[in-house]
């Protein structure tokens, strides 16, 4: 989800104890300058400092136009390969240092990497522009392009040229010169207000995090959490006594399902939707306001009528109408099917809470909990003893791959890390020969952006011979010292989810490094890791990992049969909280050029979009709300909706695999080989029809969520 003077330390040499030396400067040499010598190109983190990224990028920017130059400038008649294939290989030095650099910014950030991100946002804008906008270049790639038919090439390299093609295209090539010139001011514009709507996200999370001054507060947290919020407390210098709760960028936020004190859950859930709009200088919604002028600009030049019109062209919905059709036949439902949970939920404090009080949103996730626990006989924190991250992730996560795919897993402990508490392992194929490395970031800290994520540190290539380093990263709030890391039911399914893009990784299987594994459309990227979600629930898995933190006992039978019987429990909320959000996403961007707001008009907007779209229900709010909307700001712009577009195709996929015995591996070596090997190399809705057999059906997303459809109006087309 992320796009992409120096200090010698001294060290005292000696030869023996008898013999001393002056003391010499050490000679640092620039990591990232070529191939790391670890294992398959793993990063030497242990080696790189921050001094490194900004003196690699020069030289990364520097090699790459000389290359690019020498493209443009060729005398020789322009073939694929000596134009398509030498574009593919140029910037590699840039290409090794923008994903380490973009990867740690997001994973771990200081103000030593954002100050980095400031200084480079656009001048790696630029040079991209600059790449992408060469009239020389293009038309070479154009010839080519003109008469591709007749050039003999394989399926993957005809793909590939078409793909320049495009994006050359799409990057305005053909404009004007000083329409160029204005596209490539947009673009620096855009990554510098990008970088700086992120830097301030992150900082909003932290100072956002609520002081409580009392234990008897807290009421209703295990006492790992408690002393978990005490040492946050001492971390950050409170006085004794106190207790620090820390936030995730999301709206909800996990302890307001525990807390009994109302009092402090609104205060909580009031700190979450008040960031980014405070008036203080973490303030985002100057930035929003000005992105969204900008990308509508952008989308004008580039002759489409929004951005979202630009931004779903290339996507597999392909337009606006198909995008708003989807949201409109899902949201309605769901919208019904919430204001049905939220009277339930006022029915339950009607009965039981004295003195009662009107549902907020502040009381949802506390009163859902109990209400789970009195109609399904458990609650969340009857669960997490017998989901311990470890266990999780090795017994269960692990062992999905590995009863699927063939796949086995193995820690290490050699290689070098960026925090203490990451753990790597080598990945091995079916045949017993390495496939890559596993990074797995699991915990929550300040320096860490919100949500979980996949990202590459090595794309798989055939070209450049490289096999893929993988990382994945949850937000998993970190227990006080000796505690363990029990997880509730979602952190479980997000942790399938992002193994789920980390095998798309893992099985690429792609000449090129454009079409590396989970370089697909935005609304296909997630389909094959919400596909392997359904495992966790899955009896055989489930059972394999499922075991009592303390005592190794599995978890009862009869509280599988409740987990996996409540899984249709609190969808509506679950869903209008994601849904109203993409619908927000879309509205933003598909306003015509001239109709963005002002930043004073940011949250007045959101609330207008908000109601005229349906979702006005003031007790489930948007799981992001506009000024710590995060996706909305990187590639995901104008595609949040993606998670929904995907889930249809997910859910068709586990009906296909349920058809057909569920967790085999003749099942797992078709999945693997006609679509997770596939990367980006083909039409995304062709793979997915080549397993599934058929064109993607709403139906069974519908009834997974205990919906039913509702016809769509010709007004809501």
């Amino acid at each position: 989800m992320m796009t992409i003077p120096m200090k010698n330390k001294i060290s005292i040499l000696a030869t023996a104890a008898m013999l001393a030396v002056p003391a010499l400067a050490a000679v640092h040499e620039n990591p990232l300058l070529k191939p790391s010598p670890l294992p398959l190109h793993y990063p030497q983190f242990d080696k790189i400092r921050d001094s490194d990224f900004g003196p690699a990028f020069d030289k990364g920017i520097a090699e790459q136009r000389r290359e690019v130059e020498a493209i443009a400038s060729s005398k020789a008649a322009p073939t694929f390969d000596n134009t398509v294939l030498a574009l593919e290989k140029s910037g590699q030095t840039l290409h090794r240092a923008g994903l380490v650099f973009f990867n740690l910014l997001g994973a771990d950030s200081n103000p030593a990497r954002q100050k980095v991100a400031a200084d480079y946002a656009e001048k790696l804008a630029a040079h991209n522009d600059a790449i992408n906008t060469n009239a020389r270049v293009f038309a070479r790639v154009d010839a080519l392009f003109e008469k591709r038919e007749q050039l003999g090439l394989d399926a993957e390299s005809l793909h590939l040229l078409e793909r320049w093609h495009r994006d050359m295209l799409r990057a305005g090539v053909k404009l004007s010169a000083a329409q160029k010139k204005r596209m490539v001011a947009i673009n620096g514009e855009l990554a510098r207000l990008e970088t700086e709507f992120t830097k301030r996200v992150l900082a909003e999370v932290d100072a956002s995090a609520i002081v409580v001054d009392s234990r008897e507060e807290l009421d209703g947290l295990t006492d790992e959490q408690i002393a978990a919020a005490a040492h946050a407390a001492e971390e950050h210098k409170l006085p004794k006594g106190k207790y620090r709760i820390a936030l995730l960028n999301t709206t909800d936020q996990p302890m307001l399902s525990q807390l009994k004190n109302r009092a402090l859950r609104e205060r909580l859930f009031k700190a979450s939707i008040a960031r980014g709009s405070r008036g203080n200088a973490e303030d985002t919604t100057p930035q929003v306001a000005r992105v969204l002028a900008l990308r509508a600009e952008k989308a004008s030049l580039l002759g489409y009528a929004t951005f979202s019109d630009y931004s779903l062209a290339e996507e597999t919905a392909k337009n606006v109408p198909a995008v708003n059709r989807i949201l409109d036949q899902v949201s309605r439902p769901a919208v019904a099917a919430a204001r049905r949970e939220g009277e339930a939920l006022q029915a339950r404090i009607d009965a039981t809470e004295k003195p009662a009080f009107k549902l907020e949103a502040w009381d949802w996730q506390y009163e859902a909990e109990k209400l789970r626990a009195e109609k399904y006989g458990f609650d969340e924190s009857q669960l997490k003893p017998y989901l311990e991250l470890k266990n999780v992730m090795e017994n269960g996560v692990f062992y999905a791959a590995n009863q699927l795919y063939g796949i086995s897993f193995k820690q290490r402990t050699d290689l070098p890390v960026y925090q203490k508490d990451v753990l790597t392992y080598d990945v091995f194929d079916r045949d017993g020969k390495q496939l890559g490395i596993f990074i797995a970031d699991m915990y929550a800290r300040p320096s860490k952006n919100g949500g979980a994520w996949m990202n590459n540190y090595v794309d798989q290539s055939h070209v450049f011979g490289d096999m893929p380093v993988v990382a994945n990263h949850l937000n998993i709030p970190k227990p006080a010292a000796g505690q363990p890391t029990l997880l509730t039911w979602d952190e479980v399914t997000t942790a399938f989810h992002e193994f789920g893009h980390a095998l798309h990784g893992f099985f690429s299987d792609v000449k090129y490094q454009t079409f590396s594994g989970a370089n697909t459309p935005r609304d296909f990227v997630e389909y094959p890791s919400q596909v392997n979600e359904m495992w966790a629930s899955w009896p055989q898995v489930l059972q394999h990992y499922a075991k009592h933190w303390q005592t190794g006992a599995p978890m009862p039978q009869e509280m599988v049969d409740k987990v996996i019987a409540a899984k249709k429990f609190n969808q509506g909320f679950t869903t209008v909280s994601y849904i109203s959000a993409a619908v927000l996403d879309q509205r933003w961007h598909q306003l015509p050029l001239g109709q963005q707001p002002k930043a004073a008009e940011v949250m007045a907007g959101e609330a207008r979009l908000l109601k005229d779209s349906g979702f006005d229900y003031a007790p489930v709010p948007p799981r992001y709300r506009t000024p710590y909307f995060s996706h909305f700001m990187g590639e995901y712009a104008s595609g949040y909706y993606a998670y929904l577009w995907a889930e249809v195709l997910d859910s068709n996929t586990v009906e296909w695999f349920k058809a057909n015995g569920g967790l085999k591996r003749e099942n797992g070596d078709v999945f693997r080989a006609k679509l997770l090997s596939r990367g980006g190399t083909e039409d995304a809705l062709g793979l997915f029809r080549s397993v599934v057999g058929h064109e993607p059906e709403i139906g069974p997303l519908l009834d997974r969520r205990g919906m039913a459809l509702e016809p769509v109006t010709a007004a809501s087309k």
